[in-house]
């Protein structure tokens, strides 16, 4: 098991910064690769980064490439989401996800999608205001 909570959320004028956080706890955070996830009102979850279990590898949505970072600190058991040049499409509930994979590279090629997770923390609301 492994419990998963995100902070950092808020309110941000667009062109603004955020930084979220998911603090992981229970079992060795670094046997887990990590995705951020987001929802929009009346939308399906979508995914948005991802990172391998040392965090060498990261893979992202082509809606926030250039604009979105996940990093991980692994002495910390966290992982992050530095979001630059926000818009109001990106406003959304986000949540950040945990799976080991299997400790496999090829398994982690499906980290894009909600089925591939198998520990979701709560969500923390990032709205961008026009």
């Amino acid at each position: 098991q492994v419990q998963l909570v995100e902070s950092g959320g808020g309110l941000v004028q667009a062109g603004g910064s955020l930084r979220l956080s998911c603090a992981a706890s229970g079992r060795a955070f670094s046997h887990f690769a990590m995705g951020w996830f987001r929802q929009a009102p009346g939308k399906e979850r979508e995914f948005v980064a991802a990172i391998t279990w040392s965090g060498g590898t990261t893979r992202y949505a082509d809606s926030v490439k250039g604009r979105f970072t996940i990093s991980r600190d692994n002495a910390k058991n966290t992982v992050y989401l530095q979001m630059n040049s926000l818009s109001p499409e990106d406003t959304a509930v986000y949540y950040c996800a945990a799976d080991t994979f299997a400790g496999d590279i090829i398994a982690w090629s499906r980290s894009y999608g909600t089925d591939a997770y198998t520990y979701w923390g709560q969500g923390t609301q990032v709205t961008v205001s026009s």
